[in-house]
């Protein structure tokens, strides 16, 4: 049966989800310079496109971010990804610079900026969740960084919760490049629907348009 995009994406029940689009995770202050070059390989601007529909059709823009107080309160020390980002030149700490969005991705007073401080998900410990049922979200369209981690649990989590996840393959990044294949092949492409940005977009700017 041929997949229902327009059912699946309706502005009343779908969110767009970008997941640590930072300056200094993907941006010109990335501690992370691999994830950041792949990222600036069009994954910012398809996810700034992505955006931009999603407001014009009323979708909610949620973009949630990673932080840390500069005492290190709350945050993890138990694994390696924890310390290697607690060493940054370029700390997230609230309000910096760091943690900034991308400067191809601003936000705008209709979207909402859910931090965490502590963890991998942009799920857990956070009022994600909360925010999108709130909206009678079913279905999340999610992207950002990374594949590696981050995009990996945020769809564990909410297919467990029970939304349905869209990944647009090119508004998403991660490292190397044959890892992120093989993630997609064997783990993702079994639990998300995995179009193309200009998918998205299109079943969005069509809603926008008739309306």
């Amino acid at each position: 049966m041929p997949l229902d995009l327009a059912r699946l994406l309706a502005p009343d029940h779908s969110a767009l989800v970008t997941v640590e689009c930072q300056r200094a995770v993907v941006g010109d202050l990335s501690a992370l310079p691999e994830l950041a070059q792949a990222a600036r390989g069009g994954v910012l601007k398809n996810i700034a496109d992505l955006a931009k529909a999603a407001r014009a059709a009323g979708v909610p823009v949620v973009h949630c971010t990673a932080l840390r107080r500069p005492d290190g309160l709350g945050a993890n020390r138990n694994a390696r990804l924890f310390q290697y980002m607690a060493k940054s030149k370029h700390p997230l700490y609230p309000d910096s610079e760091a943690a900034a969005l991308v400067d191809e991705l601003e936000a705008v007073d209709s979207d909402l900026v859910l931090p965490r401080y502590h963890g991998l998900s942009p799920f857990q410990g956070t009022e994600l969740d909360f925010v999108l049922r709130n909206r009678g979200v079913t279905t999340i369209v999610a992207t950002g960084v990374s594949v590696n981690v981050a995009i990996q649990n945020l769809t564990f989590d909410a297919v467990n919760a029970g939304y349905q996840v869209v990944l647009p393959r090119n508004a998403v990044a991660g490292f190397p490049a044959d890892y992120v294949e093989a993630v997609f092949e064997h783990t993702l492409g079994a639990l998300a629907t995995v179009i193309a940005t200009a998918d998205v977009a299109a079943a969005w700017s069509a809603t926008a348009t008739r309306s």
